[in-house]
């Protein structure tokens, strides 16, 4: 039985007489055991207020114990303030009510609140367990504030928990949010021991910062140094590393780990299979997990209509959204980036304005930045780029919100040779400091386009004057368990480099006899170098990696080729040829959509 700290009912119990201390001692304790209980039972907030009555009637409310339950059941119900009021009545809240406290606010959604009860918690005689700093490290995980983090790092170092695992898992989270990954490693490794928490931890912080390769090698060496299982958090990284790295292969291995561990009925593991597949070409397979999922969350939804749209799939994305709503789901802020992508990638324009009207005054949804570039991106594409434009002007955008904005005006400008605009957004884009290099290219792609070459070749001196260069083209194509990398115009690195070589000037002999002229297409000019002039079209990464495919990659099987850039107009057509000239599929994955080349023709219908 629970040792009680003194009261007054126990201190009458304890002087009484010892037959009648007996009994009321016995009665103490079934009181104490029947208002804890009560307490943990609670379903909403009336029953809460009835167990908060009855633990006053009882005389517990000056009981610790007690009134931790007390406070733990406000904060389970979400009612924070009433647990804030019970803990300003406490006469000595212990550690676990300050942490109770802490764990309520960061769970509303009010992580400063947590800090704020940190900071106050030294005025006080009670020192923070681990529970405490694992708490208000998730707190600034929340914020994202990694200078508040590593004031906490110092105070748990100060403290002495730099080897506790519930502190060092936290801090590998919070860091990884903050999107600090280094520091995050740094913890990881001084760590003692580990847990399968703090291994999701480390993953989930390379999948989430771009690092696909440092997840999967981390997740490899849990499997290979521990005992433990992957839960369902470790294998939704996993997944989604998989995912951003269109490593088909290594998705379905571990799709299949989901199956063996009872985890494909989990929304969020199944969401992320959704996506996984989506994103590595495969929406087939999307589409597969999606209808075995048995109660779709709105998560769910929004990730096959994403994965649809991306493959151009726009009128499967609306059906989904109006399954989704008549199934009375409410949709996202996502969701709508996912509509309106679709409509944009399937030039379905008045259905786009329709879902941005809706928005609002029927799903309370209110449209942002995000929002707005999609019907730009929309109306550009259609060659509306007067309206674009002026919807463009009309948007109070922050930096990184504008840099997509003008990026995807100043790319619909330039592919309908509207140099004005692609000026005037370049312009702004440059302001913004982001994508600086991509603007100047794509700026000087639509002089090229418009024959104003001493503009071009004042762009192409000025960036190199400033030092500015491209991205280069980089492409990669999954073969088994190996990823092979080509880069453009590089056949030196390139794997069976005669052979590829030879089967590209096959192909291009086999695609002029069907008409097909290279370089006609409006070509990267000033690619930076790379893939810059006519005899180089032919050594685009794309190029290679397809080459080297169809040497490795048996007939009958699609080869998945992944690009770091948009796909230019010359090598679609030429895809589009060779998909015929050799009677393979091939899949696509640019920078904006997948392309689906089969038979001579593509699934986006020469609309990206």
């Amino acid at each position: 039985m629970k040792k009680w700290p003194l009261n007054e009912n126990l201190l009458f119990a304890l002087t009484s007489s010892p037959l009648s201390r007996q009994t009321k001692l016995s009665n103490f304790h079934t009181k104490a055991y029947h208002c804890i209980q009560q307490l943990r039972n609670c379903k909403d907030f009336i029953s809460a207020t009835l167990a908060h009555s009855n633990v006053l009637k009882c005389g517990f409310l000056n009981d610790t114990f007690a009134t931790n339950h007390l406070i733990n059941c406000y904060v389970r119900l979400q009612e924070i303030q009433d647990a804030h009021q019970v803990f300003d009545e406490m006469p000595e809240p212990n550690v676990v009510s300050w942490t109770s406290l802490m764990a309520g606010y960061v769970d509303v959604g009010q992580p400063k609140m947590a800090l704020w009860l940190f900071w106050k918690m030294p005025g006080s005689s009670v020192m923070p367990n681990e529970f405490t700093l694992a708490t208000v490290i998730n707190a600034c995980s929340t914020l994202a504030d990694v200078k508040v983090g590593r004031r906490i790092h110092a105070q748990v170092e100060i403290l002495g928990f730099r080897s506790n695992l519930v502190v060092c898992s936290s801090l590998v989270d919070m860091y990884g949010k903050c999107n600090e990954v280094d520091e995050a490693r740094r913890v990881f490794d001084i760590m003692d021991s580990r847990n399968v928490v703090s291994w999701t931890s480390m993953i989930t912080a390379y999948a989430q910062n771009a690092q696909g390769h440092n997840a999967l090698q981390i997740f490899r060496e849990f499997s290979s140094l521990t005992l433990d299982h992957p839960n369902h958090f470790m294998l939704a990284s996993i997944i989604n590393a998989c995912a951003s790295l269109g490593r088909l292969v290594s998705g379905k291995v571990t799709h299949g780990a989901v199956i063996r561990r009872g985890h494909d009925s989990n929304d969020v593991v199944a969401s992320a299979l959704v996506d996984m597949y989506a994103k590595c070409g495969s929406v087939s397979y999307s589409e597969n997990v999606f209808m075995r999922i048995p109660n779709p969350s709105v998560i769910s939804y929004t990730s096959m209509i994403v994965g649809a749209a991306k493959y151009g799939l726009g009128k499967l994305s609306l059906n989904l959204f109006k399954e989704m709503i008549d199934r009375r789901i409410k949709p996202n802020d996502v969701t709508f980036v996912g509509v309106l992508h679709a409509c944009s990638h399937s030039g379905l324009i008045d259905e786009g304005l329709e879902h941005l009207k809706s928005m609002y005054m029927k799903h309370g949804v209110l449209p942002d930045a995000k929002h707005y570039t999609c019907v730009v991106d929309m109306l550009g594409r259609t060659g509306r780029l007067d309206e674009a434009y002026q919807l463009a002007k009309s948007i109070q955008v922050e930096s990184d919100e504008g840099a997509l904005l003008w990026g995807t005006l100043l790319s619909a400008s330039r592919l309908h040779g509207r140099v004005d605009i692609a000026v005037e957004a370049s312009k702004l884009l440059i302001e913004s400091n982001q994508q600086v290099a991509g603007a100047y290219v794509t700026l000087s792609n639509a002089y090229a386009l418009a024959g104003e070459w001493e503009n071009v070749h004042s762009l192409r001196s000025q960036m190199k004057r400033t030092g500015i260069y491209k991205e280069p083209g980089c492409s990669w194509v999954e073969i088994k368990d190996s990823t092979y990398v080509f880069y453009a115009g590089d056949v030196a690195s390139c794997p069976r480099e005669r052979e590829v070589m030879s089967l590209l000037r096959e192909l291009e002999e086999r695609m002029k006899e069907r008409g097909y002229v290279g370089g006609s297409m409006g070509l990267v000019f000033v690619d930076v170098e790379q893939e810059a002039k006519e005899e180089i079209v032919g050594l685009h990464s794309e190029r290679l990696a397809l080459a080297f495919g169809l040497i490795n990659i048996p007939k009958g099987v699609t080869i998945r080729v992944m690009k770091n850039l948009r796909m230019c107009r010359d090598c679609h057509e030429a895809f589009k040829l060779i998909s015929d000239i050799v009677e393979r599929d091939f899949v696509v994955r640019d920078v904006n959509r997948f392309h689906h080349f089969r038979n001579g023709s593509c699934t986006c219908r020469d609309f990206w």
